[in-house]
């Protein structure tokens, strides 16, 4: 059980919620269209500023610290990585901006990048579980995109809950969260996405 919470856990990183937005738009879409380089070009650049970029500096930020995975994952040790991810959310969002691409588009790395700046403020005080969080921001954009481009999205939306479900339980199996923190941690997360995308 333990050894499937952390595979869970590996699998739904909180980093991979702009990559699995945009894959979503690029499929469901009007940005089906696009050509097929232009969204290879989209999905490589937001790998790199919100998966590898801050997945690497944090590692070597752990291994600088000789800690692991469950000591990086203390409150007061979170922080520095909260600081990488919001840095490399935040030029990608710059660079999205420069190359004049769509507003849906920067739209889903301003929602992440909004979930990441709440959760830091918040972990000041108390430790929120960002695996639920983003979880949570991809309910809130399935919401706010089911607004914008008028489609049910009640089937998807209940498969994310059981996604979040899951994910939050290998949480608390692990010990990193209790089940308020994972509560909390994916209201945050929709709220977030859902205000980014809906108004901004």
């Amino acid at each position: 059980m333990i050894l499937a919470a952390r595979i869970l856990s590996m699998l739904f990183t909180p980093f991979y919620l702009p990559m699995v937005g945009l894959v979503a738009l690029f499929v469901f879409s009007y940005m089906s269209i696009f050509p097929l380089y232009y969204k290879l070009e989209v999905l490589i650049m937001a790998y790199l500023f919100t998966i590898l970029i801050p997945t690497v500096m944090i590692h070597f930020y752990r291994r600088y610290q000789g800690w692991n995975l469950i000591e990086l994952g203390h409150r007061e040790r979170r922080m520095v990585p909260y600081v990488i991810s919001i840095v490399s959310y935040f030029t990608c969002v710059f660079v999205m901006e420069r190359l004049h691409m769509p507003h849906f588009m920067s739209a889903i790395i301003i929602a992440a990048l909004l979930l990441q700046i709440v959760c830091a403020l918040i972990n000041v005080w108390w430790k929120i579980s960002t695996h639920t969080a983003a979880i949570g921001g991809v309910a809130g954009a399935l919401f706010a995109f089911a607004e914008y481009l008028n489609f049910n999205p009640v089937w998807w939306l209940c498969l994310v809950f059981l996604v979040a479900g899951v994910l939050g339980t290998s949480r608390m199996i692990l010990r990193q969260h209790s089940l308020s923190q994972v509560v909390v941690g994916f209201w945050v997360g929709f709220l977030c996405a859902a205000v980014a995308i809906l108004f901004m």
